[in-house]
């Protein structure tokens, strides 16, 4: 797929990998939709990519409400007439365990909760599927050339403490398989889609937590630091221009180890 004058579609595009990759792409001649709740951070972003030449709209939506994505799929491709790339960068995070105990009693004192729960797989996990899903339609209407990027994480394999973000990544992990076997079975040929699975990123939330913690994250990475967001957007831009990229999730992590030295 040519660059230059494509269309890509990222939602979480106000911060961290989704405002990495839409700034990459625009770089590369790349007209972009950003797709996010907020709409101060998307503002910034845009005059960001504004002020390097680059062309973009900024639409806010909610990505688990079905009419708002069909909506913002659709403003995409009355604004740029066309829709070739679409990453699903928004994702939250509600970290807690299954049960928690009393010490004194041994008995459950805590449960993981819907309202920890329901959030993330509705937003990473429905999010992701409803936002591919438009994306697919409109670039199979169109018969433009197209690539689904999901964003899984490296936590796929299953992390302590993030049951319900695990959960949600291990399907999109999936994703890349099923659907271009579904494509294939309905004869749709100019679809691809890529999974990109990060590790440990430098994002606001890694900045700014417990220094001393994010060192004993480091200690396993072999790259010896946390991977930018430009790197993962690297590859990204990487997988749309590489045509036997396909029905596949690329993990990007640094050399992440569990404790032990094997690699993840």
């Amino acid at each position: 797929m040519q660059l230059e004058n494509s269309v890509a579609l990222i939602t979480g595009a106000a911060s961290g990998i989704g405002k990495a990759t839409a700034k990459v792409l625009s770089s590369r001649g790349v007209r972009i939709a950003l797709v996010d709740r907020d709409l101060e951070q998307l503002k910034q972003v845009q005059s960001e990519i504004e002020a390097a030449d680059g062309e973009c709209i900024t639409i806010t939506a909610d990505v688990t409400s079905e009419e708002e994505t069909i909506a913002f799929v659709e403003k995409t491709v009355e604004t740029f007439g066309q829709l070739n790339i679409a990453v699903t960068c928004a994702g939250i995070i509600r970290d807690g365990t299954l049960l928690s105990r009393d010490r004194e009693t041994g008995k459950v004192s805590k449960k993981l909760s819907m309202d920890k729960w329901q959030p993330v797989i509705d937003v990473n996990l429905t999010g992701s599927f409803l936002t591919l899903r438009e994306a697919a339609a409109a670039m199979t209407d169109g018969g433009w050339p197209g690539l689904l990027v999901p964003i899984s994480s490296v936590n796929k394999i299953g992390q302590v403490g993030q049951l319900n973000y695990s959960a949600a990544k291990a399907a999109l992990e999936r994703f890349p398989k099923i659907i271009v076997g579904e494509l294939l079975l309905r004869k749709i040929r100019n679809i691809r889609c890529v999974g990109i699975a990060p590790g440990y990123t430098e994002t606001q939330i890694l900045m700014g937590m417990n220094q001393d913690a994010l060192q004993a994250i480091l200690k396993d990475v072999h790259l010896d630091r946390l991977i930018k967001p430009e790197e993962i957007a690297d590859m990204i831009a990487y997988c749309a221009e590489n045509e036997a990229l396909n029905a596949t999730t690329i993990e990007i992590t640094g050399g992440l180890c569990f404790p032990g030295n094997i690699a993840k």
